[in-house]
């Protein structure tokens, strides 16, 4: 038995050893977290775009044009502020890889979520507690920030060291190539299915999403100091089913975590001057113009 032991325990050393031999390490952007990656962002990708296709199949899009709209907007000024952020710290390549889809659809969850790649769906139910742009994007940038930080590689990464760590091995010693490993990655993913993107992260990734998730709604010209008084909204609402924030940490602790990190997000948030006030403010210095040239004639 002690042998047996002795001999499972190194073989589970060994694929340790070859799991991390074969995965990249990466950083997550604003935290500095350090991550390692079995999975290509290609593959994830892959998977993501195939299972976002199929989810919008079925989905029927939200009637209200005016809340659409909204969506569309705020989804689109923090995908702006978030690729800007990329390029400007060495992270361009990553920012390639985003294809920003935003949607509304009819269902009356209270519910978002952000796939590999930028495919943003909200869910209608949400917008009554969100109440205004600044809060929605507080939500949006939450899902982002999935995203960026590439929690569901992670997710995806320990999964597949979990459920397939033996079989790699043997594909290793039977020099098989990673054909085989690719489609396992494959079946993996189709078997979590769509929970792979829109639940179960650890509450590790759902805290240093909402850390992120502010600084980028900060970045876009929102103000971060509504995420306070949203939790406390979605804090009322409880935890029941089909809301997306049933299984993130406590209501108070993710309020305490919020403003500790709100220090940081202020220093990025700078308000974005709308261009309505600027166009009415040129038309009255234009008309005001033309009266001074009539006076001009009379005399």
């Amino acid at each position: 038995m002690k042998k047996m032991k002795s001999f499972k325990l190194l073989l589970l050393s060994v694929v340790s050893m070859v799991l991390v031999a074969c995965g990249t390490s990466s950083t997550v952007p604003i935290t500095g977290r350090s991550q390692r990656l079995l999975v290509s962002d290609e593959e994830v990708l892959s998977l993501a775009n195939q299972q976002y296709q199929q989810y919008m199949q079925g989905a029927k899009a939200s009637a209200n044009a005016t809340n659409t709209a909204m969506v569309k907007r705020v989804g689109q000024r923090l995908a702006q502020a978030v690729v800007s952020y990329l390029n400007q710290n060495g992270l361009a390549a990553d920012a390639q890889k985003y294809a920003w889809e935003f949607n509304l659809v009819q269902d009356q969850q209270v519910n978002a979520f952000c796939m590999p790649g930028g495919k943003i769906v909200v869910y209608e139910g949400l917008l009554p507690v969100t109440q205004d742009e600044a809060s929605l994007a507080i939500v949006l940038g939450h899902e982002i920030a999935h995203a960026v930080a590439k929690h569901s590689a992670e997710r995806l990464s320990n999964a597949y060291k979990n459920q397939y760590g033996t079989q790699i091995l043997g594909a290793v010693l039977q020099n098989s190539g990673i054909s085989q490993g690719t489609q396992q990655l494959i079946a993996l993913g189709q078997s979590l299915g769509s929970q792979l993107w829109t639940s179960g992260f650890s509450r590790k990734q759902e805290s240093e999403a909402d850390h992120m998730g502010l600084v980028f709604a900060a970045m876009a010209g929102y103000n971060p100091q509504v995420a306070t008084t949203f939790w406390q909204r979605m804090a009322a609402q409880g935890s029941g089913s089909g809301s997306l924030f049933s299984d993130h940490p406590s209501d108070e602790t993710r309020i305490k975590q919020i403003q500790s990190w709100m220090p940081e997000a202020l220093k990025y948030y700078k308000p974005v001057a709308t261009t309505t006030a600027t166009k009415k403010t040129t038309t009255k210095t234009s008309k005001t113009k033309k009266t001074t040239k009539k006076t001009t004639k009379k005399k």
